[in-house]
């Protein structure tokens, strides 16, 4: 006799079967990652105020990359079209506190497609004055870096953003137009207190910035634009809409042999409520791969117009790979101050005014 459960079961396992075979289909179209860098050390700094004091700490900030951790992921559209998202937090290791003006997600939050024409994204993203430099600055966010002499140079991200990027046989093009720059008010470089979208004031706390340049393998060249409004409250001395902070660079990097040299110039254009400031950063590297270690020099010197506070910075670091994710790094430095410039060595560090500082740092980096 026919058993009619048996009967009734073929199309419910049928079901299953074709349901676990579209979430197959479907686990193969769509990726999602886990990764992140946990970084930190020691470091001694000298004359960290008027009086010549020393201190030892655990950097805050950054040790040879600033600490973070991220979920990304792309899903396959078809006709070359991908659905793609990031999420990256940043973590400070001395505290264990969140980063980027205390946002769960402050390094980077959004949401875009891809596809032969290029990347299109909106959110919290880095920018354009952020990607122009980080294949001719070998140093990169390092604590001993050119980004302790500009804070913004490794902080460049804009809320309420929309960006374009593309790359087409190495010529690279983007774009970033921002509604309202930065809602953090935590202060500082990676939160001023702009976040516009301000009705009847279009200009309060917007931003663009544009890229155009080549890239390839052994060498690379490319210039940026960075505009900045300011509002009321906002950081920086940018209390009012009719404010700005213009940022404008020339970067490039060559390979000889396994070495690279990289090398750039920022120009700064700052119409504060203060007044005017103008001032031009150049920067001049080298990395050298050795075996399992790389040795990175590099030199900086800002140029503040019409004054004499201008500031010398001189950096070294050898990093030993353990392996391709974990690596041990020393590095030496010191900052020259002149006239009434303070640009402490360490970067969120301080130094007294027109004080010269030393340093020196270990530390202990891996990746997942």
């Amino acid at each position: 006799m026919k058993n009619p459960l048996c009967s009734a079961q073929v199309p419910l396992i049928a079901l299953s079967l074709g349901l676990a075979t579209f979430g197959l289909a479907a686990q193969a179209q769509t990726s999602v990652q886990i990764y992140g860098i946990v970084d930190s050390g020691l470091a001694h700094v000298t004359n960290v105020d008027a009086a010549g004091h020393s201190v030892t700490k655990v950097p805050t900030l950054t040790g040879s990359f600033p600490s973070r951790i991220g979920f990304r992921g792309t899903e396959d559209l078809g006709n070359g079209l991908q659905a793609f998202f990031i999420l990256e937090n940043g973590l400070q290791l001395d505290t264990g506190v969140t980063g980027q003006g205390n946002r769960l997600f402050g390094r980077q939050a959004l949401v875009g497609l891809k596809g032969a024409w290029g990347a299109l994204s909106v959110g919290r993203q880095l920018n354009m004055t952020y990607l122009s430099t980080i294949k001719s600055d070998v140093l990169g966010p390092n604590l001993f870096a050119i980004g302790s002499i500009d804070p913004y140079l490794p902080n460049a991200r804009s809320d309420n953003s929309i960006a374009y990027y593309g790359n087409f046989n190495g010529i690279v093009v983007g774009a970033t137009w921002s509604t309202g720059r930065d809602a953090s008010n935590a202060g500082g470089p990676p939160a001023t207190n702009c976040p516009g979208e301000v009705p009847g004031n279009a200009k309060a706390c917007r931003q663009y910035t544009g890229l155009f340049g080549y890239e390839s393998k052994d060498y690379g060249l490319n210039v940026s634009y960075d505009r900045l409004y300011g509002n009321t409250g906002a950081a920086g001395g940018l209390t009012s809409s009719n404010n700005t902070d213009v940022r404008k660079t020339i970067n490039g990097y060559f390979m000889v042999g396994p070495a690279k040299i990289g090398a750039g110039v920022v120009d700064r254009d700052t119409n504060a409520a203060t007044g005017e400031t103008k001032s031009d950063l150049y920067y001049l590297g080298v990395s050298y791969p050795i075996g399992l270690y790389t040795i990175d020099v590099q030199g900086a010197r800002r140029d503040t117009k019409n004054s004499p506070s201008d500031v010398n910075m001189l950096v070294g670091r050898v990093s030993y790979n353990f392996s391709k994710r974990t690596a041990v790094y020393g590095a030496v430095g010191r900052m020259a101050n002149k006239g009434n410039s303070a640009v402490a060595l360490d970067a969120g560090g301080t130094v007294g005014t027109g004080m010269g500082q030393n340093g020196v740092m270990l530390g202990l980096r891996h990746n997942f």
